[in-house]
């Protein structure tokens, strides 16, 4: 081979040798050029499980902060006894009390005045309290035993008819009455007393603003027969604590609605 052959060569293969290093260089990361994710490494990444789609009612549930399971205990304040949810056979409340500061419609000792204890304290401020407001409030049926229940049932029935008196008075077992957690008012001057007419008065239009500042609630409200299985009776007070009472009064809903149980009337439909 000649010089000028040798020389040819000698720099062909410089230039080949400089190219290769540029090549290198190009593709090399950089500071300036931040490494990308290869669909090959993603490959590698472990696997990860879906995350679960929330239950859109179970969502609903915790932002009413609504109790799911309802509360069949006797001696709670806020026990759900209706056409569904009986007491216990023989169950009598622990401790009723007779309070004789708060006023009735009726004078002397009787049954019906007793009322479970705390209850008694929480009824006599509330009464204290509309007395201020000059409403004059006053009691007229507070507990029943379950022979009382039985024989003004029975008697309801005789007047007129099962299913008539089933509208209005409670089954023997499943009456607020037994809870001693449940009264009837009026005014003081007994008008209109476990009627209607009750509806609408001074006396009943306080109670709807300020009973559940005290823990009570109108159990079977104007509306709401279909859930609760019974006629409206502004009159029936029950006491279920001031907490419960205050989110059943803002929501206008009933104790039923509450526990979010089926209502009354719909159960007694598809029997």
């Amino acid at each position: 081979m000649n010089k000028t052959a040798v020389a040819l060569l000698i720099c062909t293969l410089s230039v080949s040798l400089l190219a290769g290093c540029e090549t290198k260089k190009f593709f090399a990361p950089t500071q300036d050029t931040p490494k990308t994710t290869q669909p090959a490494e993603q490959e590698h990444q472990p696997a990860t499980s879906p995350k679960p789609t929330p239950d859109p009612a179970m969502q609903q549930g915790q932002q009413q902060n609504t109790p799911q399971t309802v509360d069949t205990k006797p001696d709670s304040y806020t026990v759900l006894v209706n056409k569904q949810y009986s007491l216990p056979k023989g169950y009598v409340p622990a401790d009723l009390v007779s309070d004789p500061t708060i006023p009735f419609t009726f004078t002397g000792e009787a049954e019906r005045r007793m009322m479970r204890k705390e209850m008694a304290q929480a009824l006599g401020r509330m009464f204290a309290a509309a007395k201020q407001d000059g409403i004059l409030l006053a009691g007229v049926s507070a507990y029943r035993s379950h022979a009382t229940q039985e024989a003004l049932f029975n008697g309801y029935v005789q007047r007129d008819g099962l299913e008539k008196a089933k509208t209005y008075s409670a089954v023997p077992g499943t009456s607020e009455h037994e809870t001693g957690l449940a009264v009837d008012v009026s005014g003081a001057d007994g008008r209109c007393q476990a009627e209607d007419c009750f509806g609408g008065t001074k006396e009943s239009n306080w109670i709807v603003d300020h009973a559940a500042k005290y823990g009570f609630i109108i159990r079977y409200p104007l509306g709401k027969e279909s859930i609760t299985g019974y006629q409206y009776e502004p009159w029936h007070l029950r006491y279920v604590g001031v907490k419960v009472a205050q989110e059943i009064a803002e929501k206008g809903i009933t104790l039923e609605e509450y526990y979010r149980v089926v209502p009354v009337a719909k159960q007694e439909a598809g029997k």
